[in-house]
Formats: structure tokens, sequence, C-alpha cells
């Protein structure tokens, strides 16, 4: 149950844990869990975001392994599930998307991005982890907790950064530069 305070920017609705925890992702300890956390379905995306993937489709293509093309080839990269667009899973394991670095799971459509062959990052909800975003009349930030994110809680405390602090970029990308500057404002007062 949370008890925390809830702090209100532009009508989003953003909870003290998000401002509060520390966290800053440790790949070499995680081994990038959020892209292989057990599940039927992979991260949620947005219907634009499945037009965006569409057209960066093949060039992503070329980071991931033939048993994923194969995947995606067979049985498209999404599902609609419970009124949402879901990215797939492969054997409830691994996002399609994922590809290995060494034992370090990572994105196929980040790589293909920072090697400057696309324009689109990942899907918002992806690039918000650890924050997730909920919706009840209105938008909620939480953070979700998993077990697999306790060295970044270590790494976040260590280098005195906050889940906001470390999602600085996705929150600007999603809410704009003045809404996390309100976000930040508030956090002085």
């Amino acid at each position: 149950m949370f008890f925390g305070k809830i702090l209100t920017i532009d009508e989003v609705l953003v909870r003290s844990e998000i401002t509060d925890t520390p966290f800053v992702c440790n790949l070499v300890k995680c081994k990038g869990a959020c892209c292989t956390l057990e599940s039927d379905f992979g991260a949620p995306v947005s219907e634009e975001e499945i037009k965006q993937i569409e057209e960066i489709l093949p060039i992503v293509k070329q980071y991931l392994s033939q048993e994923h093309i194969d995947e995606i080839d067979n049985n498209g990269f999404y599902d609609f599930r419970d009124n949402e667009f879901m990215l797939k899973s492969m054997n409830r394991k691994a996002c399609v998307f994922v590809y290995f670095d060494g034992d370090i799971a990572k994105c196929g459509m980040e790589k293909a991005f920072l090697d400057g062959k696309t324009n689109f990052k990942k899907p918002i909800s992806c690039h918000l982890f650890p924050i997730r975003v909920s919706k009840f009349g209105g938008e909620i930030l939480r953070y979700e907790k998993f077990s697999e994110c306790k060295p970044a809680l270590e790494k976040g405390k260590e280098e005195n950064i906050t889940i906001a602090e470390f999602c600085k970029e996705s929150l600007i990308r999603s809410y704009g530069n003045k809404w996390y500057s309100q976000l930040k404002d508030s956090l002085n007062k």
C-alpha cells in the first residue's frame, strides 16, 4: 500500500516514490532484466508507436537473432489484449526486440537509434522504466518495483540520483521541459 505524498504537475499525479527513491540502472549486475522479465507480453505500446516501429522494423531486424526475426515475421511484434497494445514476448521470457551483448539483454530499437539509423529510440513505456503510468481519470506516475532492480537502487544511492533524475530524458520526452522543470521546482520547496 502507498502512503507517500502525491505531487500534481499539470494534472499529472506523481507519487513521491518517483522523486524520493534512488535509482540508476546497473546493467552489469541486472543483465537487462527489464527486457527479459517473465511475462506473456512485453511492454505496453501505443498505436502511434506501432506505426513508428513498423517503419523502422527492417533496420531493427538487423540487430535481432534469427529466432526473434522469425517470430516477428510469422506472428508480428505486438498483441492487443484488454484494450491495450503489448509487444510480444519470446517464450514468456524476453521481448521480441531483445538482442544480447554478451550476457546483457539490450533493445534492438534503441541500438538502431544509438547507431544513428532511426529517429525512434524505443517505446515510451520502456524509456520511462522503472516508472509506470497508470490511468485513473488522469495519469499517475508510480514506481514499478522488481527485485531484479536491487542493484539499481544501490547504485542510485551511491550516486545520489533519484528515479525522477534518472528518467529525466524520458519524462521530458513524455511531458516536456516545462513539466520537468515544474517537477524539479516542486522538490526544492
